[in-house]
């Protein structure tokens, strides 16, 4: 069970009681004010993330590379699609955990992300096979450089 379901709704209880303690219903007015803009904020960062990742297409990101170097374990799901700017191709079931999610450069590179109770718990950055460069670096002979 997510701890922060019960901390948060208690800690906000006890944020209006003390304000209650300390200044009556003046304290109530602004702890309540306080806890609507920090509601608000959160709100506002969603929409504006959803936003942006709305305006792009489904599992697309700009460099596999780079977010496979930004991930950090732990985050949630709403701060990787910040990174990312798009929504990630869902790969597991609809309501199953782990969910698994998975993000392609135009390279064909790909990272799937695995999220357990929304926060990220580990990720695999795969890149397409080089066959034809490796191909070329071979057959190209290698001459000394005239002096």
């Amino acid at each position: 069970m997510n701890i922060s379901k019960i901390l948060v709704p208690i800690g906000v209880i006890a944020f209006v009681a003390g304000a209650w303690v300390q200044y009556q219903w003046a304290g109530v007015a602004i702890a309540t004010g306080a806890v609507v803009m920090w509601i608000l904020l959160h709100f506002t960062r969603m929409v504006t993330v959803m936003s942006r990742a709305a305006n792009r297409p489904v599992g697309h990101v700009a460099s596999a590379v780079m977010l496979n170097v930004k991930l950090q374990k732990g985050v949630n799901l709403m701060h990787v699609i910040a990174l990312t700017k798009s929504l990630g191709e869902r790969l597991s079931e609809e309501n199953a955990q782990p969910e698994l999610f998975k993000w392609t450069d135009s390279g064909d590179s790909f990272v799937i992300c695995t999220f357990k109770d929304g926060k990220l718990k580990s990720w695999e950055m795969t890149r397409p096979a080089q066959e034809d460069a490796e191909e070329n670096i071979a057959t190209t002979p290698i001459t000394p450089a005239a002096s």
